[in-house]
């Protein structure tokens, strides 16, 4: 099955002999090597550009363990290329397989070659344009971004959207949704035929694939349990306000085991550095400051949280919430969530201040959406509870309430837009009707 991934495609196209590193992350299955080695290599051949100029690596192949050597890596690339006259597209695939081994020209330092001295090598060559993909953010981190010297142009990749898995869904477009917000977007959910091969690839993704990454490159091998409790407690919690210190209490509460928050701030950003998670931080909309904690963390793909519950807890609030923070993040918002201080008396005439919470704050250079994510506003009671917050922001910033239903998009007194969630997914424009 060709599945269109056309946003990152014409990302890719645009980046196209740019003289940078284009550099695709993503989490492990996303289609990272499917939209290089497949759906860019067709647009290459399609503009007149042959095989023989195109030159493909998959590290994560024992057939290439050899090039996992960055010298090995080094001298294969520049004899495939060399004396060529014709710009060599070279693609390497799971670059973060390369191991940094000791400079054999200094002896006794520290150096290491890696795959960055590899990357701005190869990149100095004038018939050479360099796509590489990997699986961990750690291959852009600050101390790599210095070594590129601004060289590095990611192209972050997400699972399927909720658009290109309506497109690509085969069946009734009236169960697309159920199936999405069931399963999730990963590419080969979509050839699997029911919930007992669907529930086992993705449990087998996490068994085999992500847990196994995640323990191998952070040395930690003897926590495998802690790691397997912690996602079952972040996936039971998705979309709620939590920190470290939280969770070491529920670990001590309800596992009868002691792990200090360190710990768990660390295996967090384990995960979050392979692209399971995001995190969104609260933001004081009046105050205009951040407040570090607590916040909350989503799940990359939603199909992959519910494997871990046995797809128990299939609270559709929830899973909406998750996918909606999905696809800000994949319009390139910067998504935060809000609190807005409300002070006001109670019935006793005491002041009180209450915190009223935004699900999301997303903002994209001068703009800024105020988004509220309502599984139904039945009545009258439930829109204004809903609203709340929205209505006491108190600047000209438009709010938007995304439902379950699917509605003709509307606003009521003050201006605030509702829209059904398939509305919000499939149009690109819809927050701006």
């Amino acid at each position: 099955m060709i599945i269109e991934r056309n946003y990152y495609l014409n990302k890719l196209i645009s980046k196209k002999e740019n003289g940078l590193i284009k550099v695709i992350t993503g989490i492990r299955r996303c289609g990272k090597s499917f939209l290089l080695f497949e759906l860019y290599h067709s647009y290459l051949n399609s503009i007149g550009v042959s095989d023989d100029n195109i030159v493909e690596l998959a590290l994560d192949e024992a057939a290439n363990a050899r090039y996992r050597n960055p010298f090995e890596l080094d001298k294969y690339i520049r004899e495939r290329v060399a004396g060529k006259k014709k710009m060599q597209y070279v693609f390497i695939d799971e670059i973060q397989k390369i191991v940094d081994m000791p400079n054999p020209y200094v002896n006794g330092s520290e150096d290491k070659i890696g795959f960055s001295d590899v990357l701005l090598g190869l990149m100095k060559l004038k018939n050479v344009d360099l796509y590489v993909t990997g699986s961990n953010s750690r291959m852009l981190s600050s101390d790599i971004l210095t070594e590129f010297k601004d060289r590095g142009d990611e192209i972050h990749i997400n699972p399927l959207s909720y658009a290109e898995f309506y497109n690509a869904f085969e069946g009734d477009k009236r169960y697309a949704w159920r199936e999405y917000f069931t399963y999730g977007g990963m590419p080969l959910i979509l050839s699997k035929k029911n919930h007992e091969e669907k529930s086992k690839y993705l449990k087998d993704l996490f068994s085999k694939t992500y847990i196994t990454d995640v323990l191998e490159r952070n040395k930690i091998s003897n926590d495998k349990e802690v790691l397997e409790d912690l996602l079952n407690i972040l996936s039971s919690g998705v979309g709620s306000l939590t920190n470290p210190i939280k969770l070491s209490n529920t670990f001590k509460s309800i596992k009868s085991t002691n792990i200090s928050s360190a710990t768990i701030s660390k295996y967090i950003d384990c995960l979050i550095d392979a692209f399971i998670l995001s995190k969104a931080v609260r933001y004081d909309v009046k105050g205009k400051k951040y407040i570090n904690t607590p916040l909350k963390y989503y799940f990359t793909d939603i199909g992959l949280r519910n494997a871990r519950l046995n797809f128990r807890q299939q609270e559709e609030n929830h899973i909406m919430e998750n996918i909606i923070f999905n696809e800000l993040a994949l319009r390139e918002f910067d998504v935060d969530v809000g609190v807005v201080e409300y002070n006001h008396k109670d019935a006793s005439g005491k002041k009180v201040r209450t915190d009223l919470e935004i699900d999301f704050v997303a903002n994209k250079g001068s703009n800024r959406y105020y988004i509220q994510s309502a599984l139904s506003i039945d009545d009258e009671e439930k829109r204004r509870q809903e609203t709340n917050s929205l209505n006491r922001v108190g600047d000209s910033f438009k709010k938007i309430v995304i439902v379950k239903d699917n509605i003709i998009p509307w606003h009521d007194e003050n201006g605030i837009l509702y829209l059904g969630i398939e509305e919000f997914l499939l149009n690109e424009k819809a927050l701006e009707l």
